[in-house]
């Protein structure tokens, strides 16, 4: 194949376009004379690599849900949820369904992605699942019931609010005994399944955007930054200005301080 006479951008339009021949149109290019063709070849072997790569770890991510869709059973759903750790504002829970061997590069533990790819991811998810689910239980709840069986009822809850029905679930550590579809704890389950893993995702961002909403309403305490966990300009400012509305009067320091003060 003579590609002499083509530039070196139309050649990597032509790798970028998949049109057929792409195996006799490397080998050209990495024969190539020209350096900037060369490179541009090797910058795209390296890239398709990559993207294998995380095919297979995508896919690999499916082995809990293909026990189930080897038995006929296609809606399996995730859940997890964000915000058990911190001491203000709610808990957010999330559960999902997704389409069997979904396509999703990148999806993850949320933990391990930048926010910036946990929006896009969120926004893939929301549009393409099968089902969605997240619900909210408040800081209240959370005092009342205690952070435990807070995140476990709103687990219950997630479930019951999917629009399709779970046909089975799995579930991020926590045991929910109660469920009468086939269903399992998994420990670390955000990175071992993909539907759990895009369940903390939408349960992440969604509760970083509340909480960046809460931060317009207290800005003193630096909501936007910290998401209500403890960070030392967090401490400061609940020493400062006393707890707020949304801080969780049964975890300390808070507590401490809200018994301290007189009636």
């Amino acid at each position: 194949m003579d590609i002499s006479h083509i530039k070196t951008e139309d050649l990597k339009e032509r790798l970028n376009c998949g049109e057929s021949g792409i195996t006799d149109l490397l080998h050209a290019m990495k024969e190539d004379t020209r350096v900037s063709v060369r490179k541009a070849a090797d910058i795209y072997i390296k890239h398709r690599i990559r993207e294998e790569k995380e095919r297979e770890r995508v896919l690999h991510l499916y082995e809990l849900e293909t026990a189930y869709y080897n038995q006929g059973i296609y809606h399996v759903a995730g859940i997890d949820e964000a915000g058990r750790g911190p001491a203000a504002g709610p808990v957010m829970v999330a559960a999902v369904i997704l389409p069997p061997f979904w396509e999703c590069p990148g999806i993850n533990d949320s933990k391990k992605l930048s926010p910036a790819k946990r929006e896009a991811l969120y926004d893939k998810i929301m549009t393409e699942a099968v089902s969605v689910s997240c619900v909210s239980k408040s800081e209240k709840e959370i005092d009342r019931l205690n952070i435990y069986h807070a995140t476990r009822q709103g687990m219950y809850d997630a479930v019951a609010g999917l629009e399709t029905p779970a046909a089975a679930v799995l579930i991020d550590a926590m045991p929910l005994y109660d469920l009468t579809v086939p269903h399992e704890s998994i420990i670390h389950g955000d990175g071992r399944s993909a539907s759990i893993a895009a369940a903390s995702i939408i349960a992440k961002v969604t509760r970083d955007r509340l909480m960046i909403e809460y931060d317009v309403q207290y800005p003193q305490y630096g909501f936007a930054i910290h998401k209500g966990y403890l960070t030392q300009k967090h401490m400061d400012a609940i020493y400062q200005y006393g707890p707020c509305p949304i801080h969780r009067k049964s975890f300390e320091p808070i507590k401490s301080l809200v018994k301290g003060r007189p009636e």
